[in-house]
C-alpha cells in the first residue's frame, strides 16, 4: 500500500482533507502535497501563515494560547483573524464568539471535530472549556465549515486534544490581581508498544468581580471553573483505532451587587446571603441607585440585581476507525452532551436540563491516487426541559422546552485535478424537526428538508502565492431564548415563539496567500448573507417573543495579516480587519460589534527567554446604528432625565498584553505579565454599561468597551 493512500485513509477521519508523500521510483521522497490534514500542526510562528488544507483555516497553536496566558477558551481565540469574543452582559458574562462578523449562536464548537455543545451552552460554556490539554485551536470561517456541521453559519472553532508521546506530567500554576488563580494538570501516559496513549487534565480557576466606576455593580461577575478530561487512544490492531473522551466541566458565576456591600436588604456577606434574601417586592427603578443615578452607589436590595448561574457539562465521544484495505475504511463516532443550569436572574429563577446525542457514520473510498469519495449519515437529536418556581405561579407561564432532531446525508469528492489545483466539493441533505413541548404551548415549530452544497478550491499560483475560494449554504434552526437579546431575563410571564423557518445562509470567501519562508501575508474576503434571522421582540402582553425578521441580512469582512520573521528569534505579526455590516444585521445585535481592528504581535525567543506582546486598537462606532439609547438617571417621579442621555459614540482604543517566560531547567519556567496594561475599560474611562430606558425601566448591556481592567499575574510551569 502506498504510503500517500494510509495517510490519506487516517488523516480523513479527522477532517474533510488529507495530505499525501508519494515515494519516488528511487525510495526517495518526492513532496507532493495533496490535501492537508487538519489536526497535525506545528507551531506557527507568524501571522498569514495558514492550516495547509485546501478551505482558508487559520490555527491557533497551544504556544499562542500560553503566551496570552489565555485560561479558557474565549480568551484564547479572542481578537483572532476575523474573531472577537463578544461579552453582552455586564453583570452575568454572557459570552459570544463571532466569527465573520455572524452572531454568537451562529457559530459551532467541535471537539476534536464532534459537537458536544449543546445549544445552550454557548453562552456561560465558553468562559468554562479549559485551555490545559489543548494541543490547537483551528478556526474555519464560513457557511458550512464543517462536513458534519452545516448549522454553523458563522463558522467552526475546532478544539484539538493534546496528543502524547511520551510519559510524563506538566503542572502551570498563577495568581494575580483581582483574585486571579490557575491550576492546570496535564498528565500524559503512552504505553510501551505505543498502542495506547492516553491524557488527564484537571484545571480550576477563578477570578473576583470588578467594579471600575465603584458604583457597587460590577461590571465583570465573579467566576470559578472546575473540570476534569480524560482521553484514551488505543490501536486495538494495525487496522483499527478506537479514541474514548469524557469531560466534566463546573462553573459558577455570580454578578450584579459587589459581595462584601451593603444594601437595602442588609449586607451581601456570600452568594448564599444574595439569594435567601429575595422577598418578590421589587423597589421602583429611581430607587435602585443613589439620586436615581446608575454612575452613582446601588442602593436597592442585593438580588435586584443578581444574575447568578451554575452549570455542569458532562461530555463523552467514542470514535472507531476501521481500516478495511488499501481504498476502503470506516469512521464510527458518537458523542454525547448533557449542559444543566441553575439560575437567578434579578428575581427570576430559572432550571434547565439540555441533552444531546450525536452519531456519526463514515466510508471514505480512494477512487485514484488523485481523487477520495466521503459519504456518511449523522443523527443529531436535542432534548431540553426548562422550568422556573416563579414562572409556575402564572397558569399561562410557558416555558422555552424544545425537543431537536436532524437526521442527514451528505458526500463529498476531494479531486487533486492537477498538481497546482485542489478541489472538495460537498453536497448534504437535511431533515429538522424542532418542537416546543410545553403543555401551554404544544406542536412543532419547524419541519423543513435543506439541501447544503459547498465548494472549497485551492489554487497554488507558484512556491509562493496561494489562492483559496470557499463558497457554501448553510442553516439554523434559533430556538434558544439565551441567544437574542439576553431575553431570559424578561422571562416571568413566560415566553413565547413565532418561528417558522429555518436561518439560511449563503456564504462565499477568498483569500490570497503569499510566503517565502521570512515574509507571509494573508489577504481575505468574506460575504455572508442571511435569510429569516432570529430577533426578539415581545408580544401585545409584553412577553418576550423570538421572532424572525423579514429582510434579509449580511456582512462582508475583509482583513490582511502579514508575518515577518526579523531574525531567527524575532518576530513580528500585523493583522488589520473592517467589518461591514448592513442595517438589518446592525438592527439584530444586543451589543454593538467591532468595525475596525489593527493587532500587532511581537514575539522574541532569545536564550532562555521569551518576550510577548499584544497591541490592540479597535475603532470607534456609532452606537445610534445598533439600536442604542438610554439614559443615566431618573427623576423623583421615575421619569428619565433628558439631560442624562447616554452618549452614542463609542471612541476607539487600545489594550496592551505583555508576557515574559523564563526556561529555568529542563523542568522548570516562570512567568509573568500583565493584561490590559493601560487599564482601560468602559466603565473606569467613559461610562457605565448599565441605563435607564425610555420608558423608565432599568436595563444592562449599554456596552462598547473593555469591561475588565488592568491585571497583574505571575506563575510557574513544571515538567516532570
Amino acid at each position: 500500500m502506498k504510503l500517500t493512500n494510509l495517510a490519506a485513509i487516517l488523516a480523513i477521519m479527522f477532517s474533510s482533507q488529507l495530505v499525501a508523500s508519494e515515494q519516488g521510483s528511487n525510495g526517495e521522497a518526492v513532496d507532493i502535497e495533496r490535501l492537508s490534514v487538519i489536526g497535525v500542526r506545528q507551531r506557527l510562528d507568524q501571522a498569514g501563515t495558514l492550516a495547509n488544507t485546501i478551505m482558508k483555516t487559520e490555527v491557533i497553536s497551544a504556544s499562542m494560547i500560553e503566551n496570552k496566558n489565555a485560561v479558557n477558551l474565549s480568551e484564547a481565540i479572542d481578537n483572532s483573524p476575523g474573531v472577537k469574543v463578544s461579552n453582552e452582559c455586564s453583570m452575568c458574562g454572557v459570552k459570544r464568539i463571532m466569527l465573520n462578523g455572524m452572531k454568537g449562536e451562529q457559530t459551532t464548537i467541535l471537539v476534536d471535530g464532534l459537537p458536544v455543545h449543546t445549544m445552550i451552552s454557548g453562552y456561560y460554556a465558553v468562559d468554562a472549556i479549559p485551555t490545559t490539554g489543548i494541543g490547537s485551536i483551528e478556526v474555519a470561517r464560513g457557511a458550512g465549515a464543517s462536513l458534519i456541521a452545516p448549522e454553523a453559519i458563522g463558522g467552526t472553532i475546532n478544539i484539538i486534544s493534546y496528543e502524547p508521546t511520551e510519559n510524563g506530567a506538566e503542572l502551570d500554576i498563577s495568581a494575580g490581581e483581582n483574585g486571579y488563580r490557575k491550576l492546570g494538570f496535564l498528565g500524559k501516559g503512552v504505553s510501551e508498544d505505543g498502542a495506547t496513549r492516553a491524557t488527564l487534565v484537571a484545571q480550576y480557576d477563578d477570578r473576583d468581580q470588578f467594579d471600575a466606576d465603584n458604583n457597587k455593580v460590577n461590571e465583570a461577575p465573579q467566576q470559578e471553573n472546575r473540570s476534569l478530561t480524560g482521553r484514551v487512544s488505543h490501536d486495538i490492531t494495525d487496522f483499527d483505532n478506537l479514541v474514548l473522551r469524557f469531560a466534566n466541566i463546573q462553573s459558577e458565576i455570580f454578578g450584579g451587587p459587589m459581595l462584601g456591600s451593603a444594601f437595602a436588604d442588609g449586607s451581601a456577606s456570600s452568594i448564599g446571603n444574595v439569594l435567601s434574601g429575595y422577598d418578590d417586592q421589587f423597589s421602583e427603578p429611581q430607587h435602585l441607585f443613589e439620586d436615581g443615578d446608575v454612575r452613582k452607589p446601588f442602593t436597592g436590595k442585593a438580588w435586584e440585581t443578581t444574575e447568578w448561574i451554575k452549570t455542569e457539562r458532562n461530555e463523552a465521544s467514542l470514535v472507531w476507525l476501521r481500516e478495511f484495505n488499501d481504498d476502503w475504511n470506516m469512521h464510527l463516532a458518537t458523542s454525547y452532551a448533557e449542559h444543566k443550569q441553575d439560575s437567578f436572574y434579578e428575581g427570576f429563577d430559572y432550571v434547565a436540563d439540555d441533552k444531546m446525542w450525536f452519531f456519526d457514520v463514515r466510508f471514505n473510498h480512494l477512487l485514484n491516487d488523485d481523487q477520495l469519495l466521503t459519504f456518511g449519515a449523522d443523527l443529531r437529536t436535542e432534548e431540553m426541559r426548562s422550568h422556573s418556581r416563579a414562572g409556575s405561579t402564572n397558569p399561562d407561564y410557558v416555558s422555552d422546552s424544545f425537543d431537536y432532531d436532524v437526521k442527514g446525508l451528505y458526500l463529498q469528492d476531494t479531486w487533486q485535478a492537477t498538481q497546482d489545483l485542489e478541489i472538495a466539493m460537498a453536497l448534504r441533505y437535511d431533515t429538522i424537526t424542532a418542537d416546543f413541548t410545553d403543555p401551554n404551548k404544544p406542536g412543532i415549530e419547524l419541519d423543513e428538508s435543506i439541501l447544503s452544497p459547498r465548494v472549497d478550491v485551492r489554487l497554488r499560483h507558484n512556491d509562493q502565492w496561494t489562492s483559496r475560494l470557499s463558497a457554501g449554504r448553510g442553516y439554523r434552526a434559533p430556538l434558544s431564548f439565551f441567544e437574542t437579546d439576553h431575553g431570559i431575563l424578561d422571562g416571568s410571564l413566560g415566553f413565547d415563539i413565532d418561528i417558522d423557518e429555518l436561518e439560511r445562509s449563503n456564504s462565499a470567501n477568498y483569500a490570497l496567500s503569499y510566503d517565502n519562508g521570512q515574509f507571509t501575508s494573508t489577504a481575505s474576503v468574506a460575504w455572508t448573507e442571511v435569510e429569516h434571522l432570529a430577533a426578539l421582540t415581545t408580544n401585545e402582553q409584553g412577553i418576550p417573543l423570538l421572532t424572525q425578521l423579514d429582510e434579509k441580512a449580511s456582512v462582508i469582512t475583509s482583513d490582511i495579516a502579514l508575518g515577518y520573521r526579523l531574525t531567527d528569534e524575532l518576530t513580528i505579526n500585523v493583522t488589520g480587519e473592517h467589518f461591514n455590516y448592513d442595517s438589518v444585521f446592525k438592527s439584530s445585535y444586543a451589543v454593538a460589534p467591532i468595525e475596525e481592528r489593527v493587532t500587532l504581535t511581537f514575539d522574541w525567543d532569545i536564550n532562555d527567554w521569551e518576550l510577548f506582546a499584544n497591541l490592540v486598537w479597535v475603532g470607534s462606532r456609532d452606537l445610534s446604528e445598533y439600536g442604542y439609547e438610554g439614559y443615566n438617571r431618573l427623576d423623583a417621579n421615575g421619569q428619565v432625565d433628558p439631560d442624562s442621555k447616554k452618549a452614542s459614540d463609542a471612541p476607539s482604543y487600545v489594550t496592551l498584553d505583555l508576557r515574559v517566560n523564563y526556561q529555568f531547567n529542563d523542568y522548570m519556567s516562570l512567568y509573568s505579565g500583565v493584561s490590559n496594561l493601560f487599564d482601560y475599560t468602559q466603565a473606569g474611562n467613559e461610562e457605565s454599561p448599565l441605563f435607564y430606558d425610555a420608558d423608565g425601566a432599568f436595563d444592562v448591556g449599554y456596552i462598547y468597551g473593555p469591561l475588565r481592567g488592568r491585571e497583574i499575574y505571575a506563575g510557574m510551569k513544571l515538567a516532570f
